[in-house]
């Protein structure tokens, strides 16, 4: 099971990474001022050394501990008597909920904003920058989703699309993609867009803590942190943390080092 959890999550990553690239080159939403080569490795690097500091942690992954709660019989949805697919709607919202709401605290808290920060300091927008988060951001995460899965007796089948769709819609959403105006009013309905995660990532305060969803955009109708637009227009605005725009800062060491700095 949990083999086959690793490769569906690397092959739908290698496919929506390859994608996003691709619509990046072929229909940027913004030219870049930082060329690839300077921003890319580093970030992809930070990825790969997150993803391989959370399995040497926590040898189980999200799936396994969905597996003994179901197995045991621990978690609320594994105590009421509901049909498998209302289960499966409600405990994928819910966790949607709880990522929602870990990334408003990883913004109010100000250790763990340092922990964060290694992610909005980037100075574009693009596919990478979905996958650029500090390894401790990334084992807090994962204790986090580990804990809503066992409270809510999330079904495994649930977890493992859970996941596979958190990483897609991550690059998707971080895309320096073009999107027509119309099919981007249409999908941010109900998903979060390039253009509305991308608010999130200015340098502007106010914007930065806006705009905190992943998957699904109600949340943040909902909790009334959602601002449509930036106030200096897409093409404008201006991205990153202006306490962090060397060069320098956007090497591996530097975002390693990040939450002292």
């Amino acid at each position: 099971m949990f083999i086959t959890h690793d490769i569906v999550r690397v092959c739908v990553f290698l496919i929506v990474f390859l994608l996003m690239a691709v619509w990046e080159y072929m229909g940027p939403r913004r030219s870049q001022l930082l060329d690839r080569r300077q921003r890319w490795p580093a970030n992809l690097e930070l990825a790969l050394l997150s993803a391989l500091l959370v399995r040497f942690i926590t040898p189980v992954t999200v799936v396994g501990v969905a597996v003994a709660a179901q197995s045991n019989g621990w978690g609320l949805m594994n105590v009421v008597a509901l049909p498998a697919w209302i289960v499966a709607i409600i405990t994928f919202v819910a966790l949607d909920l709880v990522i929602f709401c870990q990334r408003i605290v990883f913004h109010r808290v100000p250790l763990l904003w340092r922990l964060h920060r290694a992610h909005h300091a980037d100075m574009e927008f693009d596919v990478t920058t979905g996958l650029r988060f500090h390894p401790g951001e990334a084992v807090i995460s994962l204790l986090v989703k580990m804990l809503a899965v066992l409270t809510l007796g999330v079904p495994p089948l649930v977890v493992l699309c859970f996941e596979v769709v958190l990483n897609a819609t991550s690059m998707f959403n971080h895309g320096n993609v073009r999107l027509p105006l119309s099919t981007d009013a249409l999908l941010r309905k109900f998903l979060v867009t390039p253009d509305m995660h991308r608010v999130h990532h200015s340098t502007d305060v106010f914007e930065m803590n806006s705009n905190f969803g992943f998957n699904f955009s109600f949340w943040d109708r909902l909790f009334r942190t959602y601002r449509a637009q930036p106030a200096g227009g897409h093409i404008a605005m201006r991205l990153g943390i202006d306490e962090f725009r060397a060069a320098t800062d956007q090497t591996l060491g530097r975002l390693l080092r990040q939450p002292w700095l």
